[in-house]
């Protein structure tokens, strides 16, 4: 008597690009034990296809151009958060061209399980995906790279707090400013810098700005 095969790993995608979807579709499908139930463009809209599907898989673009009711734009990240915090979540890899540190680490904050960029192979995708579904966590290797260690405890990396807080100094704003945007008290902030500098290396808010972009915290426009 022929054993039982194992139930396909059901997969929603979540990217911006429609032939991007289409590419990523045949590609999963091609490859035995995988089924693409959904796709979707948007962050919104892929939490509800989670919510009505109940995939085992999510892929996660970082890059979405999705817009909430309140005009901000709801990332790979956000979109990430908002999925896991469903009553029956799946996992989540995250898919992207970026392999910047401060992505990475955004991601794993985020409870993603896998981080694997589109330039690689399809056979590190495929491995991902299962890691991901069978409780693991999956990085490609240019990710990895990122962490000496463990990549839950990934070093002196600023918090996401901080990095906001970086983000804001980038566009001159003063203390007072970034306390009243992210409604904290402007003490708040002076301690948030200190430690900023700290982690950083730096003495000044100009080098830390510059000294986070190089590091890829964060993007000047």
């Amino acid at each position: 008597m022929s054993g039982t095969s194992a139930p396909s790993l059901r997969i929603v995608i979540v990217d911006d690009h429609t032939v991007v979807r289409a590419g990523l579709r045949a590609l999963l499908e091609s490859e035995p034990g995988f089924t693409v139930v959904g796709e979707t463009g948007d962050g919104t809209d892929a939490v509800q296809q989670v919510e009505r599907l109940g995939p085992d898989v999510v892929l996660m673009d970082l890059r979405l151009s999705d817009t909430g009711a309140a005009g901000s734009v709801i990332d790979g990240i956000e979109a990430t958060r908002r999925i896991l915090d469903t009553p029956t979540p799946p996992r989540v890899v995250i898919l992207t061209s970026h392999g910047h540190q401060a992505d990475v680490l955004r991601a794993v904050e985020a409870g993603a399980r896998g981080y694997v960029l589109k330039a690689g192979p399809p056979e590190e995708l495929f491995r991902a995906v299962r890691a991901a579904a069978a409780g693991g966590m999956a990085l490609a290797p240019e990710a990895a790279a990122q962490f000496v260690g463990d990549p839950t405890t990934p070093g002196p990396l600023l918090s996401e707090r901080e990095i906001e807080v970086v983000r804001l100094l980038a566009h001159g704003h003063s203390n007072r400013t970034i306390a009243g945007t992210l409604y904290l008290a402007e003490a708040t902030v002076k301690t948030h810098l200190v430690r900023i500098y700290r982690k950083l290396g730096t003495a000044n808010r100009a080098g830390t700005v510059t000294e986070a972009a190089r590091l890829g915290l964060i993007e000047l426009s």
